[in-house]
């Protein structure tokens, strides 16, 4: 048997242990193999050796926490208590300063570039935020993790993750099953953050209540969405008509994060992406924020960032032989006009 006697400093107990106990209550749940008694700042915890260390390291944890983020909500604490030692060990490693939320298996998700870290900035200052670039700099991924912050906060009800149905030479008709079997390959991107900061468990119930919606962007026409956190993806394949119908449908006291790459239109040739005139005309509007991310920001194989650069730098190259090319012709079209015009010799 094994006794721990831990002393609780730097923090209100009653912040930690909850309202009746109530934050230590799942603690007792999790471990019910261990005593855990608290008496004023003290915690005193007896069973076997492996499950009090278990328990010491857990509470430890639910302390930094607090003295970092001045909260440990219940949400918190029940993710928390789903993740393993090993994972505890791996969160005492990192410095919890810049943590926008913490994973299925409590590894702490952060901002990793600058552009990245302003983009919380910028949420957190305005109600609606356009965050533009390219692939792989976690503009999705950091959105996501904004919105799980704001649900667990409690200062959203429901997270609204959305995107237009488009992908180049694919139209959902051709696809094979029902409507929810032929969307859900576009919104695999967004079920895949989720799954890196949920558990199974609590990501089926949250979607099963609809306090967690995936639909494809034509299931927002005709709502208000209200008390919610919104995430809008992949927002270069909206037409403008599509975009307004979005930011129309964002009600007082909701959040929404609208993401796109210009570089990967996938809307069919005849029709223009609403994002870039959504950008140019709302850039004024106070509470709408704008951030740009660049290659430097891209977070996954190394490759990526210098593929992305090499299709910039064939963009450039295409973009200025076409401008030779107007400036060839034009100046063709003037010498001819000066022949066309040229008085003929007596």
């Amino acid at each position: 048997m094994s006794e721990i006697i831990l002393t609780i400093e730097g923090v209100d107990p009653l912040a930690l242990y909850g309202e009746n106990n109530s934050k230590l209550n799942l603690v007792r749940k999790a471990y019910p193999e261990v005593q855990i008694t608290s008496r004023g700042n003290q915690i005193k915890l007896k069973g076997e050796k492996k499950g009090t260390e278990q328990v010491k390291s857990k509470i430890e944890l639910m302390v930094r926490m607090l003295q970092e983020k001045h909260d440990v909500s219940s949400q918190m604490v029940e993710d928390l208590l789903q993740s393993d030692h090993a994972a505890d060990n791996k969160i005492s490693q990192h410095s919890a300063g810049g943590v926008i939320v913490y994973g299925k298996n409590g590894s702490p998700i952060k901002a990793k570039t600058r552009n990245q870290k302003m983009l919380v900035e910028c949420s957190e200052a305005n109600d609606i935020v356009f965050a533009i670039g390219p692939a792989g700099t976690g503009k999705t991924y950091t959105a996501v993790a904004l919105a799980i912050r704001a649900l667990k906060s409690k200062l959203v009800k429901k997270i609204i993750l959305t995107r237009p149905a488009v992908e180049a030479g694919e139209h959902l008709g051709f696809l094979p099953g029902d409507m929810k079997e032929k969307v859900d390959p576009y919104l695999r991107p967004l079920y895949d953050a989720l799954d890196d900061m949920l558990p199974a468990e609590k990501l089926a119930f949250f979607i099963t209540n609809r306090i967690i919606e995936v639909a494809p962007l034509a299931f927002m026409r005709g709502r208000t969405l209200d008390h919610a956190f919104i995430i809008l993806d992949e927002a270069q394949n909206c037409t403008t008509t599509q975009l307004k119908m979005f930011l129309t449908r964002i009600g007082p006291n909701a959040k929404a994060i609208i993401t796109g790459d210009l570089s990967q239109i996938d809307l069919p040739g005849h029709q223009k992406s609403g994002l870039r005139k959504a950008l140019e005309i709302l850039s004024p509007i106070d509470g709408i924020g704008q951030l740009y991310l660049t290659a430097e920001d891209v977070v996954r194989h190394r490759l990526v960032k210098e593929i992305i650069k090499s299709y910039d730098m064939a963009d450039e190259a295409d973009e200025a032989e076409k401008i030779r090319r107007r400036e060839e012709k034009e100046a063709a079209r003037q010498q001819q006009d000066i022949l066309d015009n040229k008085p003929e010799n007596l």
